[in-house]
């Protein structure tokens, strides 16, 4: 494929900021290159200051072939970028091919006036055939050095039909003008003979537009270094010194042949800049391609990387021949064989990098998967969704009375010695073990990419461990939540620290709830009827304080003590409490109503600062809270009756007007020397 050295407009307006020097010697050419291009002016400035030096050479014939010569690369090099320009629909290009078809045409006339070709004499028009051409010439290039817009360029492109008629109206009537005898001035001999004349100073237009033109291209030029966008920027200058040189007007004098060689020069560096360019790829589809604008670059760029693209998701898809795709690559983007040879095996290249990048991601994407809380088969079932995503038809199977079947065939741990791999056509079949014990089989396809063998390997051992995950997973939260509240059960899966002796403190919300009455209902009962009924009020009540987001962290007979903000943060957690306490009673008051001989809840509510955290010894612990605000709550539940709730003066206050409370005055509690002011709490509004 044509090399692309254009950047997309990010990199151009980086570069506008930081200019591009690509080896520490580019300072160095530059100078170097600005040295060889003051060399032709310090000539011709030697001639005109020693007129002894400015001999005169006439050789008529070889200033016509000289001349057609030069006309004729012009005509090839405007021919060539005017069809890269409309092949790449690009708005410079054209001006730049009208650069080459300007010069062209007025050399053909400047050759063609040649004395004793078709005039016997000198000529007006073989005086300015050359200065109208190349001040012609350097309004494309300034053009053509513009950053031109969208619309600029839209606008040049719709118009290029009466660009090019009207350049080859001009050339035509310029040269109709200068050859047909006596039909116009151009074609009679000037009053000065050979001394030639010029356009009186204008020359001087066409030198500022090449140098301005030569100055912008070589700024692109150190933004996308290309041998083409260099010979151009030097084309231009040695222009703008043609046009200096040609200011002598002095005919067949050394001063007058170096603006010939000037032109030649250019031109010639041109022609040969692209050769280079076509022997280096192959092709002339891509030679001017770092001259464009930055949308047709861009443009360009996105051709190519969507027939990358579709070059590698169908070397992916390995559904035909790669042979089409190829000559369809080849005739669209202009590639030799050998090109495409090269595209091939980099889209080979790529397609493998794309397999691996595509399963290394679904390997951290299981990863990801095996947390704690996702059932095993949920785990499985994604799993096996994401990875069919990246590595093909996987199949998973499970163990069943120590056997796994794949494929209607039966596998026991004996089928796999030191776990290892069952190879079968064009797949292979891994052991998912689970604490070293067959746990069942992964089914891999392989051949696509040279790591497949080893891709699959990992992603067997990576599916064992969300397996065997999962299963322990699913087994501690079982006996942790059986034993304790959900939020204590999740903060010890996900950091086993949190059971480390100590705690934080905590402004918390603590609940005590009991059973008024419950030692004289033991004395008249038998101990199963006890557990029934403290199972039916615990059943009732635990929903209640879970619901509101509290923490239930023991139970004691029939009492227990609820938590709200620790250890999970709320931040109305004396609103949460006093709504679970309220809720409870009402519950037990169903429950109680259809026996009537149980005993009834009484609670109490306090809010303030604790300790919280595990307490107990390195042996044996439990998470609990400890502090005044958790003793004032058990106090203010024995003074309670049964049925009600009562809350301390700091809850009240975090809860506000919405409560309905009905005030016990400052309570003197047992085992504390300062009053708790305590209200009964009946409702919320």
């Amino acid at each position: 494929m044509p090399t692309i050295n254009p950047t997309d407009a990010v990199t151009e307006d980086r570069a506008r900021r930081e200019p591009y020097l690509p080896p520490a010697t580019q300072p160095i050419r530059t100078v170097v290159w600005v040295l060889h291009l003051a060399m032709p002016l310090l000539g011709l400035w030697l001639l005109l200051a020693e007129p002894d030096l400015n001999i005169v050479l006439q050789d008529n014939p070889s200033h016509f072939w000289l001349i057609i010569t030069v006309a004729g690369i012009n005509l090839v090099l405007g021919l060539m970028v005017g069809e890269a320009s409309a092949r790449r629909a690009d708005a410079r290009l054209l001006l730049v091919s009208l650069v080459f078809l300007s010069g062209a045409g007025s050399f053909l006339v400047h050759g063609l006036t040649t004395p004793g070709v078709i005039l016997d004499k000198t000529s007006y028009g073989f005086d300015l055939s050359h200065p109208v051409g190349l001040l012609v010439a350097s309004v494309f290039a300034f053009a053509s050095a513009l950053p031109l817009g969208e619309r600029a360029a839209e606008a040049v492109l719709r118009n290029q039909m009466w660009l090019r008629g009207g350049l080859a109206l001009l050339i035509t009537l310029w040269g109709v003008a200068c050859l047909w005898p006596d039909l116009t001035p151009l074609s009679g001999s000037p009053p000065n003979g050979p001394e030639g004349i010029g356009l009186g100073g204008l020359e001087w237009a066409g030198v500022a537009l090449f140098t301005a033109a030569s100055a912008m291209m070589f700024q692109l030029h150190r933004r996308r270094p290309a041998v083409v966008l260099i010979s151009l920027v030097t084309a231009y200058a040695l222009l703008a010194e043609a046009l200096i040189a040609g200011l002598s007007h002095r005919n067949w004098h050394l001063s007058w042949w170096l603006w010939h060689v000037l032109l030649t020069t250019a031109f010639v560096f041109v022609a040969y800049s692209a050769y280079l360019q076509f022997r280096r790829e192959g092709t002339s589809a891509g030679l001017f391609d770092s001259v464009a604008l930055s949308a047709t670059v861009r443009r360009i760029r996105a051709d190519y990387e969507a027939a990358l693209e579709e070059l590698v998701g169908h070397l992916r898809r390995r559904e035909e021949s790669r042979v089409p795709i190829a000559n369809r690559l080849a005739g669209k983007f202009g590639l030799t064989d050998s090109q495409v040879a090269v595209l091939d095996r980099a889209g080979e290249a790529l397609a493998n990098e794309r397999e691996l990048s595509d399963r290394l991601a679904a390997l951290v994407d299981i990863g990801r998967q095996a947390r704690v809380g996702l059932p095993e088969k949920e785990m499985l079932a994604q799993g096996l969704d994401r990875v069919r995503q990246a590595y093909g038809d996987v199949r998973i199977k499970l163990v069943d009375n120590g056997r796994v079947t794949v494929n209607s065939r039966e596998y026991g741990q004996h089928d796999f010695p030191e776990d290892q791999p069952i190879r079968l056509e064009g797949k292979v079949l891994h052991p998912l073990t689970v604490k070293g014990r067959l746990a069942g089989a992964l089914e891999v396809p392989i051949g696509r990419t040279p790591q497949d063998e080893a891709l699959a390997a990992t992603l067997a051992g990576q599916m064992s461990i969300s397996l065997e995950n999962a299963r322990l997973y699913s087994e501690l939260e079982t006996l942790f939540r059986q034993y304790m509240s959900p939020d204590v059960a999740q903060s010890l899966l996900a950091d086993p620290q949190t059971a480390a002796l100590g705690g934080e403190l905590v402004e918390l919300t603590a609940l005590f709830a009991d059973l008024k009455g419950f030692t004289s209902f033991s004395e008249r009962v038998a101990p199963g009827e006890i557990v029934e009924m403290l199972n039916r009020y615990h059943t009732a009540a635990v929903p209640i304080v879970l619901g509101n987001g509290g923490t239930i962290v023991q139970f004691v007979g029939d009492a227990l003590l609820a938590l709200f903000n620790a250890p999970a943060r709320q931040e109305d957690h004396a609103l949460a409490a006093v709504r679970a306490g309220l809720a409870m009673q009402e519950a037990a008051e169903e429950i109680a109503a259809g026996m009537p001989g149980y005993p009834r809840f009484r609670i109490g509510v306090n809010t303030g600062e604790a300790l919280v955290g595990n307490i107990g010894s390195p042996e044996l612990r439990g998470f609990n809270a400890m502090g005044d605000c958790v003793n004032v709550a058990a106090r203010l539940e024995g003074i309670a009756e049964p049925g009600s709730v009562v809350i301390g003066q700091t809850t009240l206050d975090l809860i506000g007007p919405q409560a309905k409370t009905r005030s016990l005055g400052r309570l003197n509690l047992k085992g504390r020397e300062q009053p708790v002011h305590a209200y009964v709490l009946s409702g919320l509004s």
